[in-house]
């Protein structure tokens, strides 16, 4: 990405005791960009971005604001705002109180605090709930309260702190779109902390994959998703199929009694065994010869429905192969009529699997 960053993190190390909860992270978040960071409970995250808002202290590294060392202040002098799980509402305070709340301490003019609260309600869609009391309101109004809140000083950083976990899966759907248009409309460099993958595939600009106090991968959610760099963010970021097999040649692995074409191998030994690893979705069940490119015959052990497609579980012919899912559209498993128990030849696109060193 072209430009300066805005924030940077640079080789930050965060030590509790004799605990390692963040080792050499960097990373940098440029002007108006959403990035995420990812990663399952307790991998530094939430350490992380406390770290970034000058909540926690890191034992090593700094934090840059537009190149300037902001490692040192207090989280009132750095300009950003937050937003957590919780959504830390007044309770006794109506929402227009709650949201003009960090005006007041800044001593604006009422007259400006009435009309950039009345903006903000405007933009979260809740103009009539000015006089209304936390209690009165939703959990999804509520976080949209909160969001307003973070967002009435107009802070340079707006930081979220898995603000949606609280929240029904269907409303979560729906506010996370709102959140990303918001923050599209208003152009403010956001970062998410998030453990829910769907979240962060939908919302991001960038993906900041972690894993025990370490970065494993940034990039773009397409890049993420289909070039995992780790067998952790291939089987952490969608669903994924694991097979052990053998390198035999460059971009060649025999896997379950098949010799299969597959993606780049470069740093890898000439030879010797591997994980390789494919997508759900990738798998093509319509019929195929055994002569047909990657082709490998198996068994349809089980067929779930799960809505908008079938999720079949695939047991090769090779004696002690592990089982592989794939993912049927609805008019596919119509038209091929499948079923457990049927014998087919599937095909993996070379391109789609991806090899690991096995250790």
């Amino acid at each position: 990405m072209s430009g300066a960053p805005f924030l940077q993190a640079e080789r930050i190390w965060k030590q509790f005791g004799s605990f390692t909860a963040l080792a050499d992270v960097s990373f940098d978040v440029h002007p108006g960009e959403f990035v995420c960071l990812l990663g399952p409970s307790g991998c530094g995250k939430t350490t992380l971005l406390r770290i970034i808002m000058g909540l926690e202290t890191q034992t090593q590294g700094r934090i840059l604001r537009e190149e300037r060392d902001i490692s040192g202040l207090p989280p009132a002098q750095r300009d950003f705002g937050i937003v957590f799980q919780s959504y830390a509402l007044f309770p006794n305070l109506t929402v227009f109180d709650n949201i003009g709340y960090g005006l007041h301490s800044r001593r604006m003019k009422r007259q400006q605090i009435r009309a950039r609260v009345g903006e903000l309600l405007t933009l979260i869609g809740m103009p009539e709930a000015a006089r209304k009391y936390p209690a009165q309101l939703s959990g999804g109004q509520q976080q949209r309260v909160s969001l307003a809140r973070a967002l009435a000083p107009s802070p340079s950083l707006l930081l979220l702190d898995e603000p949606l976990s609280a929240l029904d899966a269907r409303l979560r759907v729906r506010l996370r779109h709102e959140v990303r248009s918001l923050q599209r409309r208003l152009r403010v460099t956001t970062i998410l902390v998030t453990h829910d993958q769907e979240e962060a595939l939908t919302m991001a600009d960038r993906i900041v994959v972690m894993n025990q106090g370490i970065i494993e991968q940034i990039g773009t959610p397409m890049e993420i998703y289909l070039h995992p760099l780790s067998p952790f963010v291939a089987d952490f970021v969608g669903e994924m199929n694991f097979l052990d097999g053998m390198l035999v040649a460059p971009n060649r692995v025999r896997v379950a009694g098949a010799e299969l074409a597959c993606g780049p191998t470069d740093g890898l030994p000439g030879a010797g065994p591997v994980r390789i690893c494919f997508r759900p979705e990738d798998v093509d069940v319509r019929a195929h010869g055994a002569s047909a490119v990657n082709a490998m015959p198996v068994e349809i052990a089980a067929l779930d429905f799960l809505g908008s497609f079938y999720r079949a579980t695939l047991r090769p012919a090779a004696a002690n192969a592990a089982e592989l899912r794939a993912d049927i559209p609805i008019h596919l498993q119509r038209e091929l009529d499948l079923a457990p128990g049927r014998l087919i030849t599937v095909s993996l696109p070379a391109d789609r699997i991806r090899v690991f060193a096995r250790d």
